[in-house]
This record gives C-alpha cells, sequence and structure tokens, in this order.
C-alpha cells in the first residue's frame, strides 16, 4: 500500500529518485549499519574491541540481511526505535562479537551521524543540480545580454533592462545560496559518539579519540561537544537551505508572470501530449514554475518545526528528536527536488524577444522617462526636469496622446533649448546603464565558483 506525496501515483514524479534512495528504509538502515561500522573499527584501531570481532561486525553489516518486516513489528512492540534492530544484528555476527556492537554508543548517536552521512550525500545531489540550472541561467543570460526588457517595479513599468540582466540576478543570488549550502554542509553534519548525554563516559578516556577515528572512516567531521540535546548545526544549514527556497520560488514565480498570455515574454519547455487543463484545450500552463513553488513552499513549511526542534529539554528529549528524525527526509528529498526542478525550468526556457520589445513600446516612451529627465537636467534642474517630466507622463496616460507631444507642449518647455537628439533618449535601448556588462561579470563569477 502506498501513502504519501513521495509514493503517490498522482505525485511521486515530482521528486528526485537518487534522493528517495537516499533516504529509504533499506538505505537508512544501512546508514545506522555503516556507523556501527566505523565505530567498532575506530574502538578496535585503539584497542578497546578486538579486531576480530570489528571484522565481522564489518562482514555481516548489510542492510539485505535484515527482516525488515520483523524489524518493524519488533520496534512497535519494544517502543523503541533501535534496539530491535541490535538484537537482528547482534543474531548475525554471533558470539563473540555480538557482545561488542554498540560499545559506549547510545542510539541518538547512531541516528545523528547516520543522518549525517545521508545529508552529505543529499548535499552533493543537490549541488550536482543546483550546479547545472545555474550553468544553464548563465548561458541563458549570456545569449540575452542585448535583449531589451522591460524592467517593473510594483508591477508596473520601471526603467528599460535587458533580459540578460534579470537573469544575471536570479544567478547572483542562486550562486550566494551555493556558497551559504556549501560552506555549511562539513559543520553541520558531523560524527557524534559522545554515549548517553554526550560526556564520552562510556569510552573512557579513549572516548574522545574514538569519535575522531570513527568520524574519518565515515568523511565526516567529530563533534566535539557530543551533547545530545544541541541540534544548532543542523538547523544552520537548514536555514540556508531555506533561502534557496526563496530564491528558488521567486525564480518560479518570475517565469509564471512573463509567461502570462498578456505578457508572453517567456515560455517553458512544451511538448506534446502536455497537458494544461482538462477542460481548456488551448492551455499552456507554467507547470514546471508551478511545481517549483509548491516545492519550496513545501519545504520552507517544514522549517519551523525544526527550529522548534532545537528546543530540548535537559540532555536529550525524544519529543524533539522524534519530530527531527521523521522530517529530516523529508526536507532532504524535497531540497534536491526543488535544485532538479530550477535545472529543468532553466534548461528549457524560450525566450520571446518581439514580445519584450512589443511590451517596452506600449508606453509609447514613457519607461525611458528617467533618461530624458537626467537630459534635461542640465538645462533646468533635475527637480524641474522631473516636473515637467510627471505632468507630460500623468497627460499622456490620462489624454492618450504621444508623450513626446505632451512634452513639446508643457508650459516649462517654452523658451527652453534642448540638445538635437534629446527624443532619442525615450528609446528603450538606449538606456539600459551596465546591463550587459552586469551579466558578464555575474557569468564569470558564477562560473568561476562552480569549478572550485
Amino acid at each position: 500500500m502506498r501513502i504519501g506525496m513521495f509514493e503517490s501515483f498522482v505525485t511521486q514524479h515530482w521528486f528526485n529518485q537518487a534522493a528517495k534512495a537516499l533516504w529509504s528504509d533499506v538505505a537508512t538502515l544501512q546508514a545506522w549499519l555503516d556507523v556501527e561500522v566505523a565505530l567498532a573499527q575506530a574502538q578496535a584501531a585503539v584497542g578497546i574491541v578486538p579486531v576480530e570481532a570489528a571484522e565481522r561486525i564489518a562482514a555481516q553489516a548489510d542492510a539485505g540481511l535484515f527482516d525488515l518486516g520483523r524489524l518493524s513489528r519488533d520496534i512497535a512492540f519494544a517502543q523503541h526505535p533501535f534496539v530491535p534492530v541490535l538484537h537482528q544484528f547482534e543474531a548475525l555476527c554471533g558470539e563473540p562479537a555480538a557482545g561488542f556492537i554498540h560499545w559506549g554508543a547510545t542510539t541518538q548517536n547512531i541516528f545523528d551521524t547516520a543522518s549525517a552521512l545521508q545529508m552529505k550525500r543529499t548535499h552533493a545531489l543537490l549541488a550536482t543540480h543546483l550546479d547545472a540550472a545555474i550553468e544553464a541561467l548563465c548561458r541563458l543570460a549570456s545569449e540575452h545580454s542585448h535583449t531589451v526588457q522591460a524592467g517593473r517595479t510594483h508591477g508596473q513599468h520601471a526603467l528599460p533592462m535587458t533580459f540578460g540582466f534579470k537573469v544575471a540576478a536570479w544567478i547572483d543570488e542562486l550562486d550566494r545560496d551555493r556558497e551559504r549550502l556549501q560552506a555549511r554542509q562539513t559543520s553541520s553534519f558531523v560524527a557524534s559518539m559522545g554515549g548517553a548525554i554526550g560526556t564520552y563516559a562510556g569510552g573512557g578516556s579513549l572516548g574522545r579519540a574514538v569519535e575522531v577515528g570513527m568520524a574519518a572512516r565515515l568523511g565526516l567531521q567529530p563533534a566535539g561537544m557530543a551533547m545530545r540535546s544541541s541540534f544548532d548545526r543542523v538547523n544552520d544549514y537548514l536555514g540556508a537551505l531555506g533561502l534557496l527556497m526563496g530564491t528558488a520560488e521567486k525564480i518560479a514565480q518570475d517565469v509564471v508572470f512573463m509567461q502570462r498570455s498578456e505578457i508572453g515574454e517567456v515560455s517553458e519547455a512544451f511538448h506534446f501530449g502536455k497537458v494544461g487543463s482538462s477542460t481548456m484545450a488551448q492551455k499552456r500552463n507554467p507547470a514546471t514554475a508551478l511545481l517549483l513553488v509548491s516545492l519550496a513552499r513545501l519545504l520552507r513549511a517544514r522549517l519551523p518545526a525544526m527550529l522548534a526542534g532545537m528546543v530540548r529539554l535537559d540532555e536529550g528529549d525524544s519529543s524533539a528528536t522524534n519530530l527531527c528524525d521523521a522530517m529530516l527526509p523529508d526536507i532532504a528529498i524535497l531540497a534536491v527536488s526543488v535544485a532538479e526542478t530550477l535545472a529543468r525550468l532553466a534548461q528549457g526556457l524560450v525566450v520571446h524577444a518581439d514580445a519584450m520589445r512589443r511590451n517596452l513600446d506600449l508606453s509609447n516612451g514613457l519607461i525611458a522617462s528617467e533618461a530624458l529627465m537626467m537630459r534635461l537636467a542640465g538645462a533646468m534642474g533635475r527637480h524641474e526636469a522631473h516636473q515637467l517630466l510627471y505632468d507630460a507622463a500623468q497627460r499622456s496616460q490620462t489624454e492618450g496622446i504621444p508623450y513626446i507631444d505632451a512634452i513639446e507642449q508643457h508650459p516649462m518647455r517654452a523658451g527652453l533649448a534642448l540638445p538635437d537628439d534629446w527624443a532619442n533618449a525615450l528609446a528603450p535601448e538606449h538606456y539600459t546603464g551596465s546591463s550587459a556588462e552586469l551579466v558578464r561579470e555575474v557569468v564569470e563569477r558564477a562560473r568561476g565558483n562552480a569549478m572550485r
């Protein structure tokens, strides 16, 4: 029986399959076993457990050898998530190795370290798709660094820009998201083997050395202060994920706006058979962008609960760890799915430069009024130039007359000597500022960061 969004026949295609595999029951069990193996090997290296026992533990640490159905029943009966796993593992290893499994550890040590392993692998997947998204946007920005488009503020025409400039702003923010996540992933997901409350008492004088050795075998950093009640490190990374979700949703919403029938400046990739409506046959909806919005919101909605999970009673609190253990897989799968969907959106985006030009011309030059103001300011002062152009702009929009005519007819224009080419300032392509230069700089920086 399939239940939930990750397995539903309606929604399962939303989610990255590799990420789902990383957080499956089998993969999670294997991560727990990998931690137990690394623990035993680190302890054998310093003489706490026999080398032969560590070798036997490693040989039997295969999730495929476990009876998952019995594990599920035994966990429900014991009301403990890991002791039944230990019982099966002990039976698989036999004596005397069974007596050295989980030496000096507590369940949360295993779970937290295993999830760190899974998150490290998740980050690698996410980074691959995020790199692909940024590179696709870099190509798009470079191709359209001189494609003139209306810049908008508050939903209205503001100043001319280029489409490449708009995309460069997306890239710049995504590049910062990428850097934040990369900077945090090592410190946020660590190996913790401090024992029952984090004092390393179960490992004696070698407890901290065991954690260091175990961490090295797993490719993680040691926790150092392995307090079971600390969860700020994980939330540091998750907070950076939240920022990525905001960027992704903003990009998606921009695409949705620009694909509106009345705007038509970009469109998503389309293939014959992609359906927009069960009743309106003409519909070509921005389905990928809308899915991206949904995925970003699904992830972001889970972050407040994870922040609440930082508040933990005493030196251990299962009401908080249960919450975080249950939600971290969702967040991990959603994060990779957002990056994959963003890459797919960017790789298939189609630009309609003719529509951009058409929309620029809707206001008959009004969009470049600032350019003209800067020309007039030298002759009459910026404040008076603004007043003249404001009056003319409002009359142009109210009475429907050309903007140039409204300027020419304004009383403040009388007797004012203007440059011969002053009307050319109203051509949008003459007032895109440093758009093309900024595109080049952002693309070079983003591509350089991807290669580090």
